[in-house]
């Protein structure tokens, strides 16, 4: 659906934002419709409006639709330091490095887990969209570790259905600023985009239920490492769990990190490692477990922090 549209607002969406009606009216999300009328591409009774300004029924809507994306694929191109840590007829378990995406998406021209498995010559499962076959979950590009990739259908359909169930258990060591207290709890606050910030994700009431289990392994003068289990896997969860708790991930500057102990630590990114994943195999219902060393830069400024004391 791209081009020029002219037409009446309907009674059911007087007085509403216009970016909540148009979602409504057009079956657009809303931050598509957001974008649109930054653009200056939406008009009410000939007048440009903003995402925030209201409707009023009976009034002309004229607005100009982008022309739908181009389809995603996938460039098969090696990726250097992804390493296969299991490899079976079901399933492939990797280590993923720091600035690789997982699957190709709009704007992201860099390297991804699903291209390096490609110019490997590495086969996966045929199931899920074009550009992200195979993959049950993410890791965001800053965060490093462990994850899995289906192979065989029937194991991406028994580990997506795992991981829905939340019977995967997936365990992330992080260093945060300062020390949480307690040193051992949960942390139950739903998460949606951030009001303000497309690229961010935020504590909000009207989010997805998000669970955080979490418990201080070393305590530094600055910062503690920290243990985590995530009961859910929402975008950015843990980042935006302790930064919510105002103990950021040390170096995640997009959820106020400081950044003058990051330079001190020599970290250009969120201290996030995702360390171990277990779970049913899907090939033979045994449980397994594969686990993901800290890599240089990560394991470089934890000897700093035990080095300060």
């Amino acid at each position: 659906m791209s081009g020029y549209r002219t037409l009446p607002i309907p009674d059911g969406l007087d007085g509403m934002r216009v970016d909540a009606g148009l979602a409504k009216l057009l079956g657009l999300s809303r931050t598509a419709v957001a974008a649109i009328a930054d653009a200056d591409d939406v008009l009410v009774d000939g007048r440009v409006v903003g995402k925030s300004d209201r409707l009023t029924a009976g009034s002309m809507l004229e607005i100009t639709l982008p022309a739908p994306p181009q389809p995603i694929t996938v460039q098969a191109i090696p990726v250097e330091g992804l390493e296969i840590i299991h490899e079976d007829d079901d399933i492939i378990v990797v280590d993923k490095p720091v600035g690789v995406a997982v699957h190709p998406s709009p704007g992201w021209t860099g390297p991804t887990v699903v291209g390096g498995l490609a110019a490997a010559g590495h086969r996966v499962a045929t199931s899920g969209a074009a550009e992200r076959q195979g993959v049950v979950h993410r890791l965001d590009v800053g965060t490093t570790g462990v994850m899995v990739v289906a192979k065989s259908e029937s194991a991406y359909s028994a580990l997506k259905h795992a991981f829905k169930e939340r019977t995967v258990d997936k365990v992330y060591h992080a260093i945060v600023q300062g020390h949480p207290d307690p040193i051992k709890g949960t942390i139950d606050a739903p998460i949606d985009r951030h009001p303000k910030h497309d690229y961010k994700f935020a504590v909000m009431n009207s989010g997805k239920p998000s669970i955080t289990h979490y418990e201080v392994m070393e305590a530094f003068r600055a910062a503690s490492l920290v243990e985590v289990h995530l009961e859910t896997g929402r975008t950015h969860q843990i980042r935006v769990h302790f930064s919510a708790l105002h103990h950021p991930c040390v170096g995640d500057l997009t959820y106020g990190a400081d950044p003058t102990l990051a330079k001190r630590l020599g970290v250009t990114r969120q201290w996030l490692h995702a360390h171990q994943l277990g779970f049913h195999h899907p090939g033979t219902g045994e449980w397994v477990t594969f686990t993901s060393a800290y890599p240089e830069d990560l394991a470089t400024a934890l000897e700093k922090l035990r080095e300060e004391g």
